[in-house]
């Protein structure tokens, strides 16, 4: 009966998916003044107008103007998100199916843009295929891992990095967990797709997760959640700034200043270190020695999300990311999400651990995309 019951679910997944052809969007403009002045990072609550004066932001319609700037910034390091010209069919391939009792673990590529094809694992619970009703459903960035990538989200490979795309799947969300760029088996040729950082292109690639994932009749459109520990805490982040489909965050060890990393030391600012790497944003090399001048930083990123739910956890003997300087831009963002009148949706987690995403903090990230999101 399994083994029968097996075989009927995975070609229902694949007549579902093989063929799909991208839903479209349209990629949002960025129209912000240039060549000006740089903002405080940590004063959220000004922006420059019309002509170029900084004023206080009043206003959601001011706040606005301000996240324009933001992302004008962000794509000044990190390279433009890419537009229709990389939108292509998925050209779905199903390489590893497994029944894993209450879900269906299929192992997929896909095809991100012309010349690229996406490791992917999706996760798919046994009553989405079987009820009427759709489920919600989650984008799962995996941690830096060299050696098994996005594998680590499905299964439990080391005591340090937790399998929260499994632990999710049995709790009855359909969950997509992409391979991140230069990790593991997914090594893409950036400089030939025309990318200035790895980052962008994981933003690109997960977006195009999310388009994939609409065209599946047993989900919920147009609300997902994204959750990702460590490299995937910041690339929620990102992800969910460029992307509003993505409706609530959580974030386990992904951020701190950029000018307290590792305690301001230059040496983590050299080509090819930290942040600095091809996979990552080449282009903070620049910045070495002057990271107050990078145009962006995580006190702005977080308060770009708002209004959206965010849920942090942030170790208190996290080497990577202090926790002072998370609970500092918490303190900051907190800002915005007051003008929009929901404080209450930016949560944070502080155990006394190191930089992990131990149980009971998963358990209450879970819980918070559960009260969001069903």
């Amino acid at each position: 009966m399994k083994i029968a019951f097996g075989y009927r679910t995975v070609v229902v997944v694949a007549a579902l998916l093989l063929g799909l052809l991208l839903a479209c969007r349209t990629p949002r403009e960025i129209e912000t003044p240039a060549g000006l002045a740089p903002l405080p990072h940590t004063n959220l609550l000004v922006f420059h107008n019309r002509k170029g004066a900084v004023v206080s932001v009043k206003s959601k319609a001011d706040w606005q103007q301000r996240r324009a700037e933001i992302l004008r910034g962000m794509t000044e390091v990190m390279g433009p998100l890419p537009g229709p010209e990389k939108w292509c069919p998925f050209d779905l391939r199903t390489e590893q199916r497994t029944n894993c009792g209450s879900y269906l673990r299929l192992l997929l590529t896909y095809a991100s843009e012309p010349g690229s094809r996406v490791p992917a694992y999706l996760l798919v619970p046994h009553q989405a295929l079987t009820g009427a009703k759709k489920l919600p459903a989650i984008l799962a960035l995996h941690p830096t891992d060299m050696r098994y990538g996005h594998r680590v989200l499905v299964e439990q490979l080391s005591s340090s990095y937790r399998a929260y795309g499994r632990d999710l799947a049995e709790r009855g969300y359909v969950v997509i967990a992409p391979a991140y760029p230069l990790m593991a088996n997914y090594q893409p040729d950036l400089q030939a797709l025309g990318y200035q950082s790895g980052t962008m292109k994981a933003i690109h690639d997960n977006i195009r997760a999310l388009d994939l994932l609409e065209t599946l009749p047993f989900v919920r459109k147009g609300k997902f959640g994204a959750i990702g520990h460590s490299l995937g805490g910041h690339n929620a982040i990102y992800t969910a700034i460029f992307e509003p489909r993505i409706g609530v965050v959580v974030s386990s060890c992904g951020f701190d200043s950029f000018t307290e990393y590792y305690g301001g030391n230059p040496d983590n600012w050299q080509p090819e270190r930290g942040w600095c790497q091809t996979r990552y944003m080449p282009r903070l090399a620049d910045y070495r020695g002057r990271l107050d001048e990078i145009p962006f930083n995580f006190h702005e990123l977080i308060a770009a999300l708002a209004p959206r739910p965010l849920f942090v956890n942030a170790p208190l003997r996290d080497a990577n990311f202090r926790q002072s300087s998370v609970d500092a831009i918490l303190t900051a963002a907190a800002a915005v999400y007051r003008l929009y009148h929901v404080p209450g949706v930016l949560q944070a987690a502080y155990p006394d651990c190191e930089h992990d995403f131990p149980p009971e903090v998963r358990e209450t990230a879970y819980n918070f995309l559960d009260r969001h999101l069903r």
